[in-house]
């Protein structure tokens, strides 16, 4: 059941500031024109009178109602969450363009308690459904067609009644998140934008800090290094809390709703078998040694160096000329690729562009990372960029573009049906990236830049696999370990470590202060468990890239069928037009031996 909060989920693989072209900002007027506009005042009144008015209708009803009237029901249910999500979209965008302006953090928290007070009179609407007994729901399927395709959504529901509460708890835990999880991700946010980091005496946000972590100068890069881990340090108390307040709140739902794991929820969400994550991260772990190991063995080699140290960790290739790329160029390669592959994936991803839907620019106070939220399914979504003209930012255009198409894409839906789960989620935007990549590889004009685009590129798919699985075991280490009570900072920082080493390997040096840096991603706090879903999406998409090449005849349409479906499909009938199971351990396997043979070609470059 939606809970009418705005969490975007960040990609933080992009991170400063500068001139690179006329960046985008976006035009947010078409949701609302400002936040004083009659439209909101109007809605916001509208949105509770709405919910009033259905519960009075259906609350203590459901169950003896035909298909005609389960379907009116259903439709003014949609109606009402997408008034709620069109609110709480506005509130959110603004908030993130500025999170240290006091008048938007206030519009943000105040619409939150609006709408969460309208709403609590929904919560009976997922209690009393999953009541319902599955013969008497099947009936109704079968005697109307128009209800039968909602059936997605039921089901979505029906997941959760192992773990239903009664109706007065159901109701409190509503009411009551404002001021738990949503309160404790705002400090979060606020802390982090608010922060300055030293770095050769100049005083820079977050953002511009991470991204010299990629800066040719290797001093530079340790001084940024040193300056978070410092800035970290200062802060980690409050970190601390926020995690072991989050961990706690998370443990205790969970314990009342009889979760079999800190996990379940979210696979739940996700609409994904334990076992596959299980495999999935199984795969990835045993690959440590061939993935990343070897090829940081090799960049150290590079490098010139025995060891790597953590600031070196995604630094350029000494023999990778420093490069920026301005706006104009880099639409024009994201679009290129995209165009190269179909022409119907550019024209879905060039509005974005022209018509204020991207906010491309490094602005103080604005949220780190990068996201693409789909709004509401009768506007369009919105992408924020932090554009600092790298290369890996091209690949972030990408990333988030293809988010954008798939959620465009998947509109027709209906509110309640789009929205894709986070295992698929991250398919278009890793064939987005895919895309790209391929693009400039096959424009390469000589060996040197083969070796720099693919050395990019393993970079990025070691971020997005191996970084991410390490991500998710250190999650389940801490939910884990919060169980057994209050964790110090110390204790977070000796988890974090405990799975960095492991993932990153011997050729690396951790310098002191890197055991802080756990504090900064905001997953952790937003989305827990969430970070499974980028390896997730990327063993697919290199599984289904795979398909492209060997048949692309009607592979087109196929890729756009399973983009449309949004969220009305199981992940095994999405994938089963192209002939492959998430479920098979060897399906990720594949995937990995991509990441694999890139190594191989960039190892037999040094013969």
């Amino acid at each position: 059941m939606p809970r009418y909060s705005f969490q975007p989920v960040f990609d933080t693989k992009a991170e400063g500031r500068s001139d690179f072209g006329d960046l985008p900002e976006w035009d947010l007027s078409d949701l609302y024109t400002a936040p004083d506009a009659p439209e909101v005042a109007r809605d916001f009144d509208r949105l509770k009178a709405d919910c009033a008015a259905f519960a009075a209708d259906y609350e203590g009803k459901l169950a003896g109602l035909d298909a005609g009237a389960m379907l009116d029901c259903v439709q003014r249910y949609e109606a009402i969450d997408m008034l709620a999500g069109r609110l709480m979209s506005y509130a959110g965008l603004r908030y993130y363009q500025n999170t240290t302006d006091p008048a938007r953090a206030k519009f943000m928290s105040d619409a939150q308690d609006r709408v969460t007070d309208a709403t609590t009179a929904l919560v009976f609407f997922a209690l009393e459904l999953n009541r319902i007994e599955d013969a008497a729901l099947d009936a109704l399927f079968a005697a109307n067609a128009d209800l039968a395709r909602y059936k997605p959504v039921f089901d979505r529901m029906r997941a959760m009644r192992p773990h239903q509460l009664s109706d007065e708890l159901e109701k409190f835990l509503h009411d009551q998140s404002t001021v738990g999880a949503a309160a404790w991700n705002r400090l979060f946010d606020e802390t982090l934008s608010g922060m300055e980091f030293e770095v050769d005496g100049e005083k820079l946000a977050l953002e511009s800090t991470l991204n010299l972590l990629t800066d040719p100068d290797r001093p530079r890069r340790e001084a940024a290094a040193r300056s978070l881990a410092t800035v970290f340090n200062d802060n980690l108390r409050l970190f601390a809390r926020v995690h072991n307040t989050l961990a706690k709140e998370k443990e205790i739902e969970d314990r009342w709703r009889k979760m079999p794991s800190s996990q379940h929820a979210r696979h739940l969400a996700n609409h994904v078998e334990p076992e596959v994550v299980q495999a999935l991260r199984d795969a990835v772990v045993a690959a440590y040694p061939n993935l990343s190991h070897r090829y940081y063995a090799l960049k150290a080699k590079w490098m010139g160096l025995e060891k790597l140290e953590i600031w070196d960790r995604n630094a350029p290739l000494p023999v990778e000329p420093p490069k920026t790329v301005d706006w104009d160029q880099a639409r024009a390669t994201v679009m290129d690729a995209f165009a190269g592959f179909s022409p119907e994936l550019a024209a879905q991803a060039e509005p974005f562009f022209d018509r204020g839907w991207i906010d491309a620019g490094v602005k103080p106070g604005k949220a780190p990372g990068a996201f693409a939220h789909p709004t509401v399914t009768d506007v369009h979504p919105y992408i924020m960029l932090n554009y600092l003209g790298k290369p890996r930012d091209v690949m972030t255009l990408a990333h988030e573009l293809g988010h954008g198409v798939h959620q465009r894409l998947a509109a027709d839906q209906g509110e309640l049906l789009s929205s894709t789960p986070l295992t698929l989620a991250e398919t278009a935007s890793v064939f987005g990236e895919m895309l790209t990549f391929r693009r400039l590889l096959a424009n390469a004009a000589s060996d040197t830049e083969r070796k720099t685009l693919l050395a990019g590129k393993v970079e990025d798919m070691i971020n997005t696999v191996v970084r991410q699985i390490a991500f998710y075991d250190f999650e389940c280490k801490l939910h884990a370990a919060r169980r057994g009570g209050e964790l110090t900072p110390d204790d977070i920082n000796a988890l974090w470590m405990s799975v960095q080493a492991e993932s990153l390997g011997p050729v690396f040096n951790f310098m002191d202060g890197y055991e802080t840096f756990w504090a900064y991603v905001p997953h952790f706090v937003h989305s827990p468990f969430y970070v499974y879903a980028y390896a997730f999406g990327d063993g697919l998409v290199n599984a289904l890239y795979a398909v492209y090449e060997d048949a692309p005849e009607g592979f087109e349409e196929k890729y756009f069928d399973m983009l449309r479906a949004g969220g009305s499909k199981h992940h095994m009938d999405l994938l089963a037009p192209f002939g492959l199971d998430a479920s098979d351990p060897r399906f990720w396997d594949k995937g990995l031996s991509l990441i694999g043979r890139f190594i191989d070609e960039l190892e037999a470059m040094e013969d």
